[in-house]
């Protein structure tokens, strides 16, 4: 064989590792059904700095989806400058359910989002905590539907990743990244049987839990430097030998996560070496990315402009198809960009570069700085 049959046969593995792994999650990650029985009293946590074109539809939506959940929802004002008290101040003047508190001073070591959480929780009077972000939407019913699958999974913390709204050519190419890392290189099936600390995940977007393990697990006081909740909170409950679990929160929420091509950069930045930019992970993530899901489509065309014998040409096609097939698959049942999904390659290298950019900066000392404020 060539060297384009070598290098595609090469590629074949990191390709087929994570469409194995994601197809194989598919009938782990599933939508909560509608609950049967009775759900317990939710407390509705937001955390809310500077959002005043956003905490409004969130208030709204997050009223319509109680059902027939008993619920509260507390929002912390973080400091905002802006005019979200006094769209949340009128909220809870027409529906006592909806009750509005202002965030005592940052302490030090502390992230914003962290604290905010960790002072709701005192706020809440529910057994069952609903962290959510001021610019989630949620859906009918999906509050029920969620304390359902908290009960039922005997897990302490449950989270799900909600229908992503992309509409820029970055947002498109990167938010749905989630899923792609999430369900492509997590085996949901023994996250479900252990409580290994390395087998945690979520999304910070939305968050239930029991207070109970909340407490036991030290909540957000245990996370309060980080700014990668996604990871760090179930990591902190499986820590304290909890459970954790995932579902597919596609049709139960929405989120717009970042606003155009700064936004989204630097947002995936802030926490990039918390993650896949860590040190001790950049380097094998990058090769495994570049030789999986990069390089099959570099070596697909080379074999066609050169005219490599045939076995090269296919077996990189071949590469090119595992490699498109988990953002296929999410463009569908997770109502994803099909945009992204095709361009899938070109996304890689960006993520990457985000986390190699991240990681540089960690390295100069340059901090992030999110919602005003800047940490190290």
């Amino acid at each position: 064989m060539d060297i384009i049959a070598w290098s595609a046969l090469g590629c074949l593995f990191p390709a087929a590792l994570p469409a194995l792994v994601y197809c194989m999650n598919l009938r782990h990650y599933r939508v909560p059904p509608s609950p049967s029985g009775h759900v317990g009293p939710v407390s509705i946590l937001i955390p809310a700095r500077n959002e005043e074109k956003t905490i409004g539809d969130a208030l709204t939506t997050a009223v319509a989806a109680s059902g027939g959940v008993d619920i509260e929802i507390v929002v912390l004002d973080d400091g905002s400058t802006d005019r979200t008290a006094e769209i949340v101040t009128r909220m809870s003047e027409t529906d006592g359910r909806v009750r509005l508190a202002n965030a005592p001073p940052l302490p030090a070591g502390w992230c914003g989002k962290q604290h905010a959480c960790h002072v709701l929780a005192g706020l809440a009077h529910h057994d069952i905590f609903l962290f959510l972000d001021a610019d989630v939407r949620l859906e009918p019913g999906s509050i029920g539907r969620l304390a359902g699958f908290l009960r039922d999974s005997q897990a302490d913390l449950v989270s799900g990743v909600p229908r992503q709204e992309t509409f820029t050519v970055l947002e498109h190419l990167l938010i749905p990244m989630i899923h792609f890392v999430l369900l492509g290189f997590l085996p949901l099936g023994r996250m479900r049987q252990s409580r290994d600390p390395s087998l945690a995940a979520g999304c910070g977007q939305l968050f239930m839990a029991t207070r109970s393990g909340y407490l036991a697990s030290g909540g957000h006081a245990a996370i309060r430097s980080t700014l990668h909740d996604g990871i760090k909170l179930p990591r902190s409950f499986r820590q304290a030998g909890l459970m954790t679990d995932l579902c597919d929160a596609t049709p139960l929420a929405r989120c717009r996560m970042y606003d155009g091509f700064v936004a989204t950069w630097k947002g995936l930045g802030k926490n990039a070496t918390e993650g896949l930019g860590n040190p001790r992970l950049i380097i094998p993530a990058t090769l495994l990315l570049l030789a999986g899901q990069v390089a099959p489509f570099v070596i697909w065309i080379l074999g066609i402009v050169s005219g490599a014998a045939w076995p090269g040409t296919v077996m990189a096609a071949c590469g090119c198809v595992l490699a498109l097939l988990p953002r296929l698959v999410s463009a569908v049942i997770c109502r994803q960009s099909f945009f992204g999904a095709l361009f899938h390659p070109v996304g890689i290298v960006l993520l990457l570069a985000i986390q190699w950019q991240a990681l540089l900066k960690s390295f100069l000392g340059v901090g992030s700085t999110w919602r005003g404020r800047t940490y190290p």
